[in-house]
């Protein structure tokens, strides 16, 4: 099943905290500053939306074409807001409604937490055999022991596992991992696989996950030893 899920990218990526789901609100509740954490200021929302390819189709529609419908109207009411798309992958013949499935496979805290927690990350790296790349910590476990990454390192895997099979040009790694730098201050692309092989000797046994595509850049393929913790609130990967 394929749905999807319109998210606000922020320019930078504070702690986020969800505000309760509005949804299950009144209006008059929704709108309620006492509903944030103290602290808190709405940043955006989270459009969670039920609908896979099937109906899509029925209806006459792609989910791309609804994706694109949806950020033209919000490009004419909100001409400044930032938009972030991605497509909610679950098993096929998951039960329950299709708003709830997608909330679960994209990870939405309040709907996560009605169902089986995970392990704890502390738990997965004492017991994992092979490598956890957990994401929500920012680390890199291999065999039980933490590896070494500087925060670029794990910069660069982080991204390349949020696009997991989708081969990565350096010119994109470069934008995006050194964004709001100077052009004369950037790295060139050659150092983009200066970091490419020292991040390939930390992960020892397991460096063939980032795999060299000759020519055009880097990609992750997934290894039957590798466990990815995700955590709650982690970016998916934009898909259209």
């Amino acid at each position: 099943m394929s749905n999807i899920a319109i998210i606000e990218r922020p320019t930078a990526r504070p702690n986020l905290q969800l505000v309760p789901d509005y949804a299950d609100e009144t209006p008059a509740a929704a709108s309620s500053d006492a509903a944030l954490p103290t602290g808190a200021t709405p940043r955006g929302f989270a459009l969670y939306v039920g609908f896979d390819e099937v109906k899509a189709a029925a209806s006459g529609v792609s989910l791309g074409r609804i994706v694109e419908e949806l950020r033209r109207t919000l490009a004419t009411i909100a001409p400044d807001a930032e938009t972030y798309a991605t497509v909610a992958l679950a098993p096929a013949g998951a039960g329950g409604r299709d708003v709830d499935v997608v909330r679960r496979a994209l990870r939405e805290p309040a709907a996560v937490a009605r169902t089986n927690p995970e392990p704890e990350p502390e738990e997965q790296g004492r017991n994992v055999t092979g490598v956890l790349v957990d994401i929500s910590r920012k680390r890199v476990i291999i065999d039980g022991e933490q590896a070494g990454l500087t925060y670029k390192e794990f910069e660069l895997l982080q991204y390349l596992v949020l696009r997991e099979g989708r081969t990565i040009e350096r010119t994109e790694l470069v934008s995006s991992l050194w964004r709001g730098q100077d052009d004369e201050d950037a790295p060139g692309e050659r150092t983009i696989d200066v970091h490419v092989r020292r991040l390939r000797g930390k992960l020892g046994d397991f460096q063939e996950i980032v795999r060299t595509v000759r020519g055009v850049g880097y990609r992750f393929d997934r290894h039957a030893d590798v466990v990815i913790h995700y955590g709650h609130g982690t970016p998916s990967p934009d898909r259209f």
